[in-house]
Parts: C-alpha cells; sequence; structure tokens
C-alpha cells in the first residue's frame, strides 16, 4: 500500500469476491468440487461463457458453494463487505447443495484446517430450495425470489461477512446492491 500512496489505516472497506458456486484451476485440495454430468452442466452454465480456461479452453474444475474455505479466505483477506457473483447460473437447479463444513476422520469442523488434515476432508452438505426462475435484469434485492433470498442470506449468515452486492448476470450493470441483516458486523 505505501508504494500506492495509501497508508493501510485509510482503508475502511475491503470487498472480497466470491461466485455463488466454487471453482479451480490447476491442482490441490478441493473439498467441494464435483464431477461427471453434474459438474459439466454447472461448468457450462457458470460464468460469462462457461467455466474453461480463456487461453486453453480447459475445462476449470467447479464444486458447490464451499462455507468454510470462503469464510477463512474473507478472514484472511480482511474482508468488510462481500461481492456474491454469479447467482444467476444457479437458476437451472432444483436443490442446490452448500458445503457447510468438513468431515476429517469422523470429526465435523468448521474451521479451515491445516494442509495434511484438508487432504482427508469430506464435505459436509446441506441442500437449499432453488429458485427455478431466471433472475437477470432485476435491480432491486427485494424482487429476487425468496429462495434465491435466502440462499444469499443463508452464505452470509455461514460465512459471518455482510453480502453487499449480487451479480445476477455478465453486465457491468447487473449488480445489485443491498442492505446486509448482518449490519456491517464481522466474526
Amino acid at each position: 500500500m505505501a508504494g500506492a500512496g495509501v497508508p493501510p489505516y485509510s482503508i475502511k472497506k475491503v470487498v472480497t469476491v466470491t461466485k455463488a458456486y466454487s471453482s479451480a484451476v490447476g491442482a490441490g485440495e478441493f473439498v467441494s468440487e464435483i464431477f461427471g454430468d453434474e459438474a459439466e452442466e454447472l461448468r457450462r452454465r457458470g460464468g460469462d461463457g462457461g467455466e474453461y480456461g480463456a487461453t486453453t479452453g480447459r475445462p476449470r474444475r467447479v464444486g458447490w458453494y464451499d462455507v468454510v474455505a470462503s469464510r477463512y479466505g474473507c478472514r484472511l483477506q480482511g474482508a468488510t463487505d462481500i461481492a456474491l457473483t454469479v447467482v444467476d447460473c444457479l437458476s437451472y437447479l432444483d436443490e442446490i447443495p452448500v458445503c457447510i463444513a468438513y468431515d476429517i476422520d469422523g470429526q465435523q469442523t468448521v474451521d479451515f484446517p491445516t494442509t495434511s488434515s484438508l487432504k482427508k476432508a469430506k464435505p459436509v452438505w446441506t441442500t437449499l430450495p432453488g429458485w427455478k426462475c431466471d433472475i437477470r435484469g432485476i435491480r432491486t434485492y427485494e424482487e429476487l425470489p425468496e429462495n434465491c433470498r435466502k440462499y444469499i442470506e443463508f452464505i452470509e449468515e455461514r460465512i459471518g461477512f455482510p453480502i453487499t452486492m449480487v451479480s445476477n448476470g455478465p453486465g457491468r450493470d447487473d449488480i445489485i446492491y443491498r442492505e446486509s441483516a448482518l449490519k456491517n458486523e464481522q466474526v
């Protein structure tokens, strides 16, 4: 920051961007990763043109939202606000799995583990109802389908950081700004 001429104490807001599902490039542990037809459908619908490498065209690894990894990432980045992106890509689902904890050797944890334990982690799922309608073009949070709002609020509550922006399409204007139920409280 000093090189940019901005002292750290001047930064009052840190917006962390997270997708409404998970994706990864390359090797490494990915607890909420999905495979087969389920993964291919999410990959095809994901992002702006799908979850494929921009240069190589290779399919990215995809999975359902991982609360444990997301909360850890938000803490490390000093998040004050969250922008939840590509929520519209989940509109086709009847139900949406969310990884809420990890099972490691029969013990559940909501804390991100060390690398050696992460290799043994299995996802603990909860399933939320989908909304089954196109949400692109909606401009206010209140206009989103109830199950979409419940999905966003569930994630917000579990990660412990306020989701103040929701993207519901690929366009620059496809962002809904909202007041958070958490009132900017951090865990």
